[in-house]
């Protein structure tokens, strides 16, 4: 072998790609740029592409995401996966103590974490491997999701060291940031849609999704907690836990060193303040016996363990004064209304805004003036109102109703049946739905032009250079220096990322074109079916909700943009343009040789990489599925094909072919 051998370098990069995301998601101390990293990735792809026997188990490139799923399979756990007793005061953790001791009569040591405020996960390595993932489902069975989990970056496939246990499982708690999903919901808002309602629940139905890429894209992350195994090498948790941290997990550094009640009981008054600093939301405290033989002794009932319980912190609420209500315009014309509070002292921090999303909570709350309304901070964008202390009402104070026009150009608002939300009609010269497309246009996920921020865009509205987003391509540099502060660079380097942006492919520039509720993903399934722009217009309601992801309201929401005159003359100006209207993504039809048949393609073929053996399969009509199941109606065996599946495929009387096979069928 040379320095140029495929194994090796793929080798190398693997380990190398794989000790950045560790540096990065797990030690939070990068060691090399961005951009440098996403170059070296660039290049592993390519080379498992090229050679894709060659890919490892643990390549990096997994953390992307892969082919959609029809559904999850179900596995039992090794080990129940046990929910914990709740306790709410200092007495009850009292009467825990005391049981422990009364059980143990010897001396013993608790140890306090945090309790994450997201969805449990059980991970099984073998030989160093992660293996399998499982949620915890009803305690016995769960789903498995393991492509979803390799898409978190703190997650190892490949542990590092050789002191790990040969078999074992490792449980931990899947959450996202508080930081990426106040973003998160800001784009829901800015988009017309409902915000998540919490972290929890997003992380939970991030797990459940059947697409892997999609999972790739919403920045889970992941913190594990504890190891199971037919036989530790530990005697106590706190080691196990120093131990899983050296084999790469990411481990909280929030934990108590061993202690009594009392060093808990500190731990859970120092956290129920300083809870609000922390980056991700937490409900209470876990406190667990530390030593693993006397865990053993304690046992569990049927739904929980007798050596640990949690303490569960109480919603942080304020009263205050609601002092009137405002509302938002966003983007596709979407009216979010806000109550205005008086300031209070909320969770650390001052709280003068409480989203009440739509008209029917205001008719739920029963807002009046001047109420004095209870507000509680989680998961939000901002804090929700969630009651009203109706007896100090006035009995003269009229009630909020919702407004009957826009806010900002005095449009009537429409309310469409069976949604929640109204709307400003005023699409082209609503200024709050200008300024929101523009900015959503110019998107490092859309068009991606960095160098026009909010202020200038609003520059160029203010003096009437944009009125809409083809106008952007029309812009000279003399238009540009009369605006302030805008000097010879800053001009070039605006229409040098106008230029550039003509080379944004297909699927961005749908996306980048803000139909209400098509998103990045949409867009590229609508790039797949519909592969020009001339295709897509002339799509009907009922061809479009044919497809898969496609439903009513937005096949709705697609046929309305494009019947709108304004919006066609927009999109003639940016095909004059030159822009990306024409895809790469769309499958051409060959034959009708596989229509209405599943295949399931294993192994490694000699003339087809995977994708393009699924596309050829796709141009002729036919479905490739993940795994072998009663549906499937071929199976194509390539060398060194998953003996999983060929026992299956056998099981069911499923026919199998092979690569030659497949090409004379096609022929």
């Amino acid at each position: 072998m040379t320095e140029l051998d495929p194994k090796i370098r793929i080798d190398t990069l693997t380990e190398e790609l794989n000790m950045h995301n560790y540096n990065y998601y797990v030690l939070d101390n990068p060691t090399i740029s961005d951009y440098v990293f996403d170059q070296l990735l660039k290049e592993l792809e390519n080379l498992e592409n090229t050679y894709p026997n060659l890919k490892r188990p643990d390549s990096p490139t997994s953390r992307v995401g892969g082919t959609p799923i029809k559904r999850f399979e179900q596995s039992n756990h090794q080990f129940p996966m046990l929910s914990l007793g709740n306790t709410y005061s200092e007495e009850e953790l009292i009467e825990f103590d005391d049981r422990i001791k009364k059980n143990l009569e010897e001396p013993f040591d608790y140890v306090g974490e945090l309790k994450f405020d997201g969805v449990a996960i059980s991970l099984t390595y073998q030989n160093g491997l992660l293996m399998k993932a499982v949620t915890r489902g009803n305690g016995v069975t769960g789903d498995i999701v393991t492509e979803n989990i390799k898409t978190i970056r703190s997650i190892p496939l490949r542990l590092t060291g050789n002191n790990y246990p040969e078999n074992f499982e490792i449980r931990g708690e899947v959450f996202i940031h508080r930081s990426d999903f106040q973003k998160l919901n800001q784009d829901r808002i800015n988009n017309g849609e409902e915000p998540y309602a919490n972290p929890r629940n997003f992380a939970s139905g991030t797990l459940k999704l059947l697409d892997s890429r999609e999972v790739s894209r919403r920045k889970l992350d992941c913190y594990l907690y504890y190891i199971n195994s037919e036989s530790l090498p530990f005697a106590t948790h706190t080691e196990s836990l120093q131990a899983a941290k050296s084999w790469g997990f990411k481990i909280s550094e929030y934990i108590t060193p061993p202690t009594d009640l009392n060093g808990i009981l500190s731990f859970i008054k120092r956290w129920e303040t300083e809870r609000d600093h922390l980056p991700f939301d937490i409900d209470g405290i876990v406190i667990k016996v530390d030593n693993l033989e006397q865990r053993s002794v304690l046992g569990n009932t049927a739904k929980n363990p007798r050596w640990a319980i949690s303490y569960k912190y109480k919603a942080k609420s304020a009263s205050t004064t609601i002092l009137g209500v405002t509302y938002q315009v966003g983007r596709t014309g979407a009216i979010t209304p806000v109550a205005e509070l008086a300031p209070v002292l909320l969770a650390g921090t001052v709280v003068k805004r409480a989203s009440l999303y739509n008209e029917a909570e205001i008719k739920r709350l029963d807002l009046h003036e001047n109420d004095i309304v209870f507000v509680e901070k989680g998961g939000e964008i901002i804090p929700k109102i969630v009651g009203v202390d109706v007896s100090a009402r006035s009995n003269i104070a009229p009630s909020f109703s919702f407004i009957t026009n826009c806010p900002d150009c005095n449009t009537p608002l429409v309310k469409n049946e069976g949604e929640a939300i109204h709307y400003c009609p005023n699409e082209t010269s609503c200024p709050p739905q200008l300024l929101g497309k523009l900015e959503h246009f110019v998107s490092r996920k859309a068009m991606d032009i960095d160098a026009i921020g909010k202020e200038t865009l609003q520059q160029l509205i203010d003096a009437q250079l944009v009125k809409d987003v083809a106008d952007l391509y029309d812009l000279r540099e003399e238009q540009l220096a009369v605006l302030d502060r805008m000097g010879k660079k800053s001009i070039d380097n605006i229409l040098q990322g106008i230029q550039a942006s003509k080379q944004v492919p297909y699927e961005r520039v749908l996306f980048a074109l803000g139909i209400r509720l098509v998103g990045e993903t949409v867009s590229k399934t609508l790039v797949k079916n519909y592969p020009t722009l001339e295709s897509l217009q002339l799509a009907t309601t009922d061809e479009l909700t044919s497809i898969h992801e496609i439903g009513a309201k937005i096949a709705e929401n697609i046929v309305r943009w494009f019947s709108t005159p304004e919006n066609q003359k927009v999109v003639e100006r940016l095909k004059k343009h030159e822009l990306n209207f024409a895809g790469t993504l769309g499958i051409v039809r060959k034959g009708d040789q596989f229509e209405g048949k599943n295949l399931v393609i294993s192994g490694v073929f000699k003339h087809y990489e995977r994708d393009a053996l699924k596309a050829l399969i796709e141009s002729y009509g036919g479905k490739v599925q993940s795994s072998v199941n009663s549906k499937t109606d071929l199976l194509i065996a390539g060398d060194g094909m998953g003996p999983s599946k060929l026992a299956k495929a056998n099981e069911l009387k499923i026919k199998i072919i092979t690569e030659e096979e497949f090409e004379k069928m096609i022929q």
